[in-house]
């Protein structure tokens, strides 16, 4: 065809395209052989969600006549392929992670996950809603003035023992909302009423001072402290607040710090100022001072998780990320675990907060231990500080430097006159594929989080008549168990289906759980008021305990798996501006609970509704991430751009891909000069071939 043979005339000539990714986003053969050093290794895709054929990381070739991509510099002033090919060539030169050196470094990742897991975990009991009644009248007394409401029995009345433990509940007063409200038909606790209108709250808050029924384990929390109930409950809210806007607010500035001054120095300043806020905290003399404070101690918690996350992900091979990841999640769960403990161990808020913060002293020695991450110096073409660290790890291994078979010191001693260059996240929105990647996992972080509340609401709130969630501790544990069990079953699923596999997987459970939630459960409502349909609510609650385990076993998923795959797909140069945005979109997520909380539950339905569109936008979203499972991490910006959509499921020998090979695209540049001369062409002729006749 004249179209092909004046391309191939030309092919060698300056005005020559890059060949574009092939089918599965991997390179023809030829290429792929002649980049062998970049991008690890390269073999024929598998399994579902993608597999040992998928692309690896390759620095874009720059246009002619056009301009440098967004992120790549031309190829005079590129560095040594050898050098950017971090998991190729220096990672394995260092000895991967087989290293004792990095296994310490590794370790000392873990550590803190079990503080930061007390912190996370610690608004349960410092700000959870005790029961209350006026001091002086007796709860028998109190009782005596709800029942006069019409909301007790006289029965109930005698059977009071303790105060009652249903969690999220407060009893009678103004504090209570509508979602932490839940009873029983019957037994030895009563049902606990609903908030009273405007009207009983005047008569039911007309007190000076209170008696409070804490189900925690703590004598005091900070709601009996200052008596945060009746016409101040609204403050609880606001000091729940505190601390997730905190951590939003952390995640967004310290992970942009963090890929310009590196994640040491943004890892050390957090664990200082947290020491300084979080002890603070526990002094405070109001709630005000307590709100604040908790904003910044918030703020400086984010930090920690980032820079850990970030430097766990950067300190190993390709095939250990996730697990090491997984381990770290692990660490954080026993903290949930071990907090009841830990706060019927400190019977007060202020030792329980103190409690919590001292272990991140232990923390101020990585200043001396924990170097700064070498993929960053390296990606950031700071090889003066990389080779000093490089040497620093060969004499922790007690390496030889013969093992230095790739000549990586030798070409570092070539490019230590180059001067660094460091890139911020705004640098993104030029991309074409990463910035979609990175709005995609946001949006995915924010449903899976969001929904997250739903789901456990429908199964511990007041619609739902469970005894065994009347108490707070059975409350509790099964939320931890339920993120236990998400987690492990993420490790099973992640490894057989792939990041996107799975991903896929969780988010369709999820939108499943919730659509079924919305719609069967209002079916079997309407069938339960006819006598002969055989329905009754106790059908209908059970359909609402079952669906709302399997929403919070897959929401939790999605939202970790979304934060893990961030990290993967996000080159190393902004990686924690990346995780940043995913994890404050998280952190956005969680805030609509509070929020919907403060309004007396009003709008919740229309919430859930939401959150279950966002589910199916997900559904599709999905299918347009890569597959990063087994991948070399992207270093800068053009290596992330060469993360494109791949088939989730790899196409049966002989059929005919939807996705043409590079060998199958053509180049249209002489189209324009073929139709002028259109009598040279056959009448079968197209721009990709000869059309079959």
């Amino acid at each position: 065809m004249a179209i092909d043979r004046r391309r191939e005339a030309v092919g060698g000539g300056p005005g020559r395209q890059p060949p574009p990714a092939g089918e599965n986003g991997s390179l023809p053969p030829g290429d792929a052989a002649a980049s062998a050093p970049l991008g690890g290794r390269a073999g024929p895709g598998g399994g579902v969600g993608g597999g040992g054929g998928e692309i690896q990381p390759q620095p874009a070739p720059q246009p002619a006549g056009g301009g440098p991509h967004p992120g790549c510099c031309s190829a005079a002033a590129a560095p040594s392929l050898l050098l950017l090919d971090y998991d190729g060539s220096v990672l394995p030169f260092l000895g991967g992670l087989g290293g004792g050196y990095q296994k310490t470094l590794v370790l000392l990742t873990w550590i803190p996950a079990l503080f930061i897991g007390f912190s996370q975990f610690s608004d349960s009991f410092l700000l959870d809603q005790p029961n209350f009644w006026c001091r002086g009248a007796g709860k028998g007394t109190e009782l005596a003035e709800v029942t006069a409401t019409g909301r007790w029995d006289a029965g109930d009345v005698a059977n009071w023992t303790s105060p009652p433990t249903t969690p999220f509940t407060v009893a009678w007063g103004a504090a209570g909302n509508l979602s932490n409200s839940s009873g029983a038909d019957g037994g030895d606790t009563p049902p606990l009423p609903s908030p009273p209108d405007k009207g009983d709250n005047a008569s039911n808050c007309d007190c000076h001072a209170w008696d409070y029924g804490i189900r925690t384990g703590l004598v005091q929390n900070v709601v009996s402290k200052w008596d945060l109930v009746c016409d101040n409950a609204w403050k609880v809210h606001i000091a729940k607040f505190s601390l997730l806007v905190g951590l939003i607010f952390g995640y967004l500035i310290t992970g942009c710090i963090a890929d310009w001054v590196g994640r040491r120095p943004v890892l050390l300043f957090s664990i200082i100022f947290i020491l300084i806020f979080g002890l603070t905290v526990a002094l405070s003399v109001n709630v005000t001072m307590f709100s604040t404070l908790r904003f910044f101690e918030g703020f400086c918690l984010a930090g920690i998780i980032l820079t850990l996350y970030a430097l766990r992900i950067e300190l190993c091979p390709p095939g250990k990320r996730f697990m090491i990841t997984m381990v770290a999640s692990f660490v954080a769960m026993a903290g949930q675990f071990l907090m009841p403990g830990l706060a019927a161990l400190c019977r007060d808020w202020q030792v329980l907060q103190a409690l919590i913060i001292c272990p991140f002293l232990l923390m101020l020695l990585y200043w001396s231990i924990f170097p700064e991450s070498l993929r960053w110096l390296m990606a950031t073409q700071q090889f003066e500080s990389a080779k000093k660290l490089i040497l620093h790890f060969t004499q922790k291994n007690c390496m030889s430097p013969e093992s230095d078979i790739k000549g990586v010191m030798a070409e570092l001693e070539k490019e230590l006159s180059r001067r660094p260059k460091k890139v911020c996240i705004v640098k993104v929105v030029g991309t074409r594929n990463l910035w979609k990647n990175i709005v995609v996992l946001c949006v995915n972080s924010l449903t899976g989080y969001g929904i997250h509340h739903c789901f456990a609401r429908s199964m511990m709130g007041h619609e739902v008549k469970v005894p065994l969630l009347e108490n707070f501790y059975a409350d509790y544990y099964t939320v931890a168990s339920i993120a236990l069990a998400s987690c492990l079953a993420m490790c099973v699923v992640v490894r057989f289906l792939g990041r996107r596999g799975g991903l896929l997987l969780f988010m369709i459970l999820t939108a499943l759980a919730s659509l079924l939630q919305l719609g069967l459960l209002n079916l079997i409502g309407k069938y339960s008021q006819h006598p002969d349909s055989g329905m009754s609510d106790s059908v209908k609650d059970k359909f609402s305990i079952t669906f709302s385990i399997v929403g919070m076993f897959a929401s939790h998923a999605v939202g970790s798996l979304s934060v893990f795959f961030c990290a993967e797909i996000t080159p190393t140069v902004i990686r924690c501006g990346g995780l940043g945005l995913v994890l404050a979109s998280a952190g956005f997520g969680m805030l609509t609970a509070p929020i919907i909380e403060l309004h007396n539950q009003k709008g919740y339905f229309l919430h859930h509704i939401i959150f279950a569109c966002c589910t199916l936008i997900c559904i599709i979203c999905i299918l347009l991430l890569p597959e990063s499972r087994n991948q070399n991490l992207p270093e800068n910006i053009s290596n992330g751009e060469h993360y494109t959509r791949q088939p989730l499921l790899p196409h049966k020998k002989g059929e005919q891909p939807l996705l043409l090979t590079n060998a199958e695209l053509k180049d249209y540049s002489g189209l324009h000069d073929a139709a002028a001369a259109g009598n040279g062409l056959p009448e079968n002729a197209t721009a990709n071939g000869m059309k079959s006749m």
